[in-house]
Parts: C-alpha cells; structure tokens; sequence
C-alpha cells in the first residue's frame, strides 16, 4: 500500500463539493480494509473479554460476577454516547470525529491493558466505550460513501461481514491470550491495529470531511440519560452483591433511575434539540422493531456471557477452549448474510425474523438439556447452530425499524435503535449473571436437604471418599464442590429454559410491525442513509 495511494484517492468528485462522489480502484479497497479494521477491532473488543473474564476475575481478585461489570461498564457508555454521534459530526466533522474515535479507543484500550485493580479497569472501560460510540455508526456511514449508490448493499454486506467476524475471532484470540500469555494483552492488541487503521482513514478520507457546525446540544437531556443509565446499570451490578433493596444504596439508586427517566422522557419530548428523538416512536414498526431486536439481543448477549463463564467456573474448561466452544457462532452467521439479503427484497421481513427466534429458542432449548458431563462437540453444536439466527434476526429487524421511515429521519432513528438494542445487551448481561447466582443458591439449598448424614447416598459417597484417604473434613469439601457443580449447573440451565420460551413469545412481537412492501430491502435503507 503506497503513500501515493492513501493520499491521493482519486474521487469521482471534486472533494471541495458538497458531496464527494465514491471512490474508485484501489483507493475504495484500501478505504474498505481501513474502516473493516477500525469496526473490527470495537467488535472484537466487545467480545474477546467475554472468555476472559473468569482469569480477569481471579487477577485481580473480584467474583466472576464482579468480573462482569468489564463487558457490562463498555456496553452502558458505549449506548450512551451511540445518540451523540449526530451532534458530535456535525461539530467536528464525520471523517475527524471517527478518527478521533479511533485513536483514543486506542489509548484506553492501552490504558486497561495497565489497569491495576478492577475499579481502575472498569473507569478505562467506561472511557474506551464512550469514545467507541461513534465509530461503528461512522464506519457504516464512511463505507456506505465510498461505493456508488448502486452498489449501497455491496458495502452493507462488506461492513456486515467484518461485524460477524467478530464473535468468531473474539472468543478465540481472547481464550489463547488468556491462557498462553496474560490478559491485559487482550487490550493492548488494539493498538498497533487501531493506529494503522487510524492513519489510513485520514490519509484516505481526510478532504471528504463532512461541513462542521456548531450546534447547541441537550446538555439536560444528556445529563439526566447518563444519570438513568448509569443509575439502573449499577442496580443490577451491585444488586445482589448489597442484598438489593435491604440496602439503602440499592433502594437510592432505584429511586433515582425511575425518577430521572420519567424526566429524561418528559424532557426529550419538549426539547427544541433533544439528545434522542423519542417520537420516532410514535412509528409502530419502528417501535415494534426497537422492542423486538433489543429484548432478544439481550437475550442473546446474556446467554453469550453465560455460557463460557459456567464452562471455566463450573466444568473446569480452560479459557482457550471456552473460546473454541463459543467461536462457531459467526460461521453460519457469515454465510447466511448475503442470502438474507436477497430474500429481504421478496419476502416478508417479519417471516425471517420469525425463523430467527425459532432458531434461537431451539438452541436454548438444547443448552436446557446440558448436564455437567456434557463434551465440547455437544456444546459447540447450538453455538454453530446458531450462527443461522444471527443473520436472519439483525438484517430484518433492522429493516422493519427503519422501513417507511423519511430518509432524513434514518440517522437518528439508527443511533436511537442502536442506543436501545446495546443497552439491553449491557442489562441482559447483569440480570443474566445476577439469576445464574441467585438460582445455583437455592439448587445448592434444595440438594443439601438431601446430601446429609443419614441418607444413603451421601453416606456412601462419604465412605468411598474416606476408603481414599480423605479426612471426614475434606471428604465433605469433595462433597460441597460437587454440589456446587451441580448447583450451578442447573441454575445455567434454568436460565437457557427461560430463554427459549421467551424468545418464542417474541415470535408473536414481531408480527406487531405492518407489513410494508420490501422495495429493495436493505439497499433502500442503506440508500436513504447514504
């Protein structure tokens, strides 16, 4: 890659025009491989901490549960900041704010590589997400400029792809890192990549940049969104952690979330320039869309935490192979897209995404039957199964939310579905985790009642233990491990249950949305965008 190319990208048109036309020959696949890296690289760090929590966890000395507060403190300030990122290009420009967005994702991500307690590395996490917020959205809006408008869903499909990559990647490279070297290496990986990746989007884009204005912003609006968000999130965090509403921080926090979302709502309605436009929601399948995609991503993200934390916690998995059992997901997910596509502009979306929650609660209900013997082709088989729902339930949700929508409202009414869809992600982590502890303690409580002296099996088990050499002491911390095992076994699997039956009652919510006539599927959405 010559410095000739990267500065000079040929244009179809004049960059001092209003509108730069797309670029041509290798400018555009340069541009393509810069912006794939730089949304790779966010991708990739929202899910390559998944596998490493349990050794992040024992690092620093925190529960695993603790552990989550690194995937969930990214997700809260990365939803937050997803609405800003109108205001923010029209104040420094698209092409300057996403490289911005990039190199400072770069120093933090340097910065929770040196992190040297849990509080320290969720402050770091917290700022590599807020900056992280406008970089996925830029990326789309970069990508989508660089091809001609024809060739719209050519560039969805490209930056679609280096999205799906990511779950294959992440789980993989964070397990082998984790196990062969240290985990703050999970983060310091971004930084040599987001530096190249940085430097080759200015060199490429830097005269495309978008007209800058200063624009007054809804400082209240934003006040009061950081103030719900940040106060829920930390219910859910340190709810079981406090004894939850026994604790006065618990039942504060509560009342300040509801309070300052009753206001945040009230407020964002009547302002001139509100930070989020709430009445995009007055469009039934915009909002039937948001409900739909958000409650089932948090579905899904929960039980994408859950399953490799029970691995390494409860089955004694190493992070590597935890990786390997969750890497499958984006396989099918690859190849699926592009036919996805394709079937959006014949059929109804709202039957696709109905086979996508099929899917889902048929893998559910397939980790529901997962017993603490299970071997790590059965459960790798769900996970790569589910890969097919990935690709059949973002692309026609995504549809059915910005269909019929005026194509000056798609910017905001993506940043706003994106706001919602994240933070569910972010709560479906933490109630996810919260339950997996709250029901492996009443199982652990239900199997004591009958893992006593006095009944048969626990006395044989006791004497077999005994007959080995064990103390009576040790013989019954065997006995307390196994039914923890089992304890947290069933909890897993109770929540797996619970999500197959909850993702086919969203099969019913989609069908909430009208049915409106695919003209082109995405490429008209992505053609409104562009």
């Amino acid at each position: 890659m010559s410095t000739a190319d990267i500065e000079n990208p040929k244009p179809a048109a004049s960059p001092h025009s209003a509108t730069p036309g797309p670029l041509e020959g290798r400018a555009r696949v340069f541009g393509t491989i810069a912006l794939s890296t730089a949304v790779f690289m966010n991708v990739l760090d929202s899910s390559i901490a998944n596998v490493s929590i349990p050794t992040i966890a024992g690092d620093l000395a925190v529960s695993a549960t603790q552990g989550t507060w690194v995937i969930t403190s990214f997700a809260v300030a990365n939803a937050i900041t997803v609405p800003l990122t109108g205001w923010l290009t029209q104040r420094f420009g698209q092409v300057r704010l996403f490289v911005m967005s990039v190199l400072l994702f770069v120093l933090f991500s340097w910065l929770c590589g040196f992190s040297w307690s849990l509080e320290s590395l969720v402050a770091f996490r917290v700022l590599q997400g807020a900056v992280a917020g406008p970089m996925i959205p830029l990326s789309q809006s970069l990508m989508l400029a660089s091809y001609p408008k024809e060739k719209a869903g050519m560039a969805l499909a490209m930056w679609a792809m280096t999205i799906l990559v990511g779950p294959v990647a992440g789980p993989l490279l964070g397990g082998w890192i984790s196990d062969n070297y240290s985990w703050p290496w999970i983060f310091y990986i971004n930084v040599p990549v987001g530096l190249l990746a940085g430097w080759a989007s200015w060199q490429l884009y830097k005269d495309r940049d978008s007209e800058r204005s200063k624009l007054p912003i809804d400082t209240t609006g934003l006040a009061l969104l950081v103030l719900w968000v940040g106060a829920l999130q930390l219910v859910l965090d340190k709810g079981k952690e406090l004894d939850w509403f026994a604790s006065t921080t618990i039942t504060t926090l509560a009342v300040v979330a509801v309070v300052s979302f009753v206001f945040f709502v009230i407020w964002e309605v009547t302002a001139k320039h509100p930070v989020v436009d709430l009445t995009l929601f007055k469009d039934r399948n915009f909002t039937a869309g948001v409900v739909t995609i958000s409650v089932g991503y948090g579905l899904f993200f929960g039980t994408v935490v859950l399953l490799p934390l029970w691995m390494q916690s409860t089955l004694g998995y190493t992070a590597t192979y935890a990786g390997i059992a969750s890497a499958p997901v984006g396989i099918l997910a690859i190849m699926f897209s592009p036919l996805v596509g394709k079937l959006l502009s014949k059929h109804d979306p709202r039957r696709i995404a109905t086979f996508a929650f099929l899917i889902f609660a048929l893998i559910s209900y397939m980790r529901a039957n997962f017993n603490t013997e299970v071997d790590l082709v059965t459960i790798m088989i769900p996970t790569f199964i589910q890969g097919a729902a990935m690709a059949t339930f973002f692309i026609p949700l995504t549809t059915i939310t910005l269909a019929g929508l005026e194509p000056h409202r798609i910017p905001s009414a993506a940043g706003l579905s994106n706001f919602v869809r994240i933070l569910f992600g972010a709560f479906g982590t933490s109630i996810t985790t919260t339950m997996w502890d709250s029901r492996a303690s009443l199982h652990h409580a239900q199997l004591t009642e009958i893992a006593r002296p006095g009944e048969p099996a626990f006395d044989a088990t006791m004497a077999g233990l005994r007959q080995k050499g064990l103390s009576v002491e040790q013989s019954a911390a065997v006995i307390n491990n196994m039914i923890n095992q089992q304890a947290y076994t069933l909890s897993a699997t109770d929540i797996f249950y619970a999500s197959a039956i909850l993702f086919l009652i969203l099969m019913g919510l989609v069908w909430v949305a009208r049915a409106k006539p695919a003209k082109g599927g995405a490429g008209d959405v992505a053609a409104g965008a562009h």
